[in-house]
């Protein structure tokens, strides 16, 4: 009994009416909760990351922007998210690129996340009063969780490399 059993048995008339026989095609929502069940979101998964690399890339560009981009590193995120963006198409489209090119964005995706989580907290760190007026400087200083948006996409591309296509 999967979590997704109540959802099932809600969407097919009740507990006590039977799920559609093999037979019958899956159409609609019950196709994407059997696929969900089984593994099968690899396609579904890579546009997310396509979609999420665009919208994070975007949402990057523009606060770091009013930071005037004064460290180098702040480019790197911004030109990830053209990479994530062609990754997830491809893996979308073409299911041995979801096994080559979207692990691979998507693992740097990830790390470059990681690195901005790091460079974040550092430049909390080296605002007046550090760690020790931490309230302050989260709300004043370099978002400290920020970057884990980009963290979480690079994540669903890997997540999406390792899962089935959908049928």
């Amino acid at each position: 009994m999967s979590f997704l059993s109540p959802l099932r048995a809600t969407l097919h008339g009740g507990p006590f009416t039977s799920s559609p026989t093999v037979t019958e095609p899956l159409q609609g929502i019950d196709r994407m909760v059997r696929n969900i069940e089984t593994g099968r979101f690899e396609r579904s998964l890579s546009a997310l990351t396509a979609v999420g690399s665009v919208i994070t890339a975007a949402e990057i560009f523009f606060e770091h922007d009013k930071a005037s981009f004064g460290d180098p590193w702040m480019w790197a995120p911004v030109a990830l998210g053209p990479v994530g963006f062609a990754a997830g198409v491809a893996g979308f489209a073409d299911k041995r690129m979801a096994k080559t090119a979207l692990p691979v964005a998507s693992a740097v995706i990830l790390a470059n996340g990681l690195q901005g989580t790091w460079l974040h907290a550092r430049g909390i760190r080296q605002k007046p009063g550090g760690w020790s007026n931490f309230r302050y400087n989260m709300e004043m200083g370099p978002p400290l969780l920020a970057p884990l948006l980009m963290t979480m996409v690079g994540g669903m591309g890997l997540l999406a490399a390792i899962l089935r296509r959908e049928k």
